[in-house]
């Protein structure tokens, strides 16, 4: 495989508007998460941006930045515009998308994900952990993942993902699994899924992902035993900032 790292990022945001440029602890946040990729050492690292202020942050820390059209409907479009023009060989074969709002990423967890491309007919992977807080199980901020992992599975175990809901699934007795939003393509898939109308299922819930699943692309999820961080609020920023204060 042949990895090429990009990461999404746009200033709208409707809870937290600009948050690319968050300061933490004078860094940008959209700095932290590209520091964190290039420390996985998987692949290139590029941010695509919809403005020129994140490009300008991102050179600026001495990263790579492409601009790319403001007015994309998601940020898998945003990566695979990233990715034509960067790469119109294709000599990278999979693409790992890394949210732009991930400030405590662990740099492990992107070698991680690569693991359950391993087999073949896997499309996209993509990474979930063993959800602990009785509160996120009704949380629908909390995305759940269904797949089929054994009660005892630890870090590594990789399951076929069947399902993604807001909703607490599956019922029953047994563990719940937070996904976590990091994905990575083989080229092929991306490409196939931004080319697809969004589907019934992924409207209905909200979810990007339910569009691969209702189209016949296979998700495999790798067990972790790490969930970073997602910033859409003025308090996950402060809580980002409480956590990455310097010791």
């Amino acid at each position: 495989m042949t990895p090429l790292v990009v990461i999404p990022a746009r200033m709208a945001s409707t809870r937290l508007p600009g948050k690319p440029l968050a300061d933490i602890h004078g860094v940008p946040m959209i700095v932290r998460v590209l520091r964190q990729a290039e420390a996985a050492a998987i692949g290139p690292v590029v941010v695509a941006c919809a403005e020129p202020a994140i490009a300008k942050a991102v050179q600026t820390a001495g990263g790579r930045a492409v601009l790319t059209d403001p007015d994309h409907p998601s940020g898998s479009d945003r990566v695979f515009e990233a990715v034509r023009r960067i790469d119109p060989n294709e000599y990278h074969d999979v693409v790992v998308n890394v949210q732009g709002d991930l400030p405590t990423l662990d740099s492990r967890v992107l070698a991680a994900a690569l693991t359950a491309l391993a087999e073949p007919t896997v499309d996209i992977a993509t990474l979930v952990a063993l959800l602990t807080d009785p509160r996120e199980a009704t949380d629908p901020n909390v995305v759940k993942a269904v797949a089929g992992f054994p009660a005892a599975a630890v870090p590594g175990t990789i399951a076929r993902a069947l399902y993604f809901s807001r909703a607490t699934v599956p019922s029953g007795q047994g563990p719940l699994f937070h996904h976590i939003g990091l994905y990575a393509y083989r080229r092929a898939a991306l490409a196939r899924f931004v080319a697809l109308p969004p589907g019934i299922l992924e409207r209905r819930e909200r979810l990007e992902q339910l569009r691969a699943l209702e189209n016949g692309l296979r998700i495999n999820a790798v067990l972790v035993d790490m969930v970073p961080l997602g910033v859409d609020t003025p308090n996950d920023l402060a809580r980002a900032r409480a956590l990455l204060a310097p010791a």
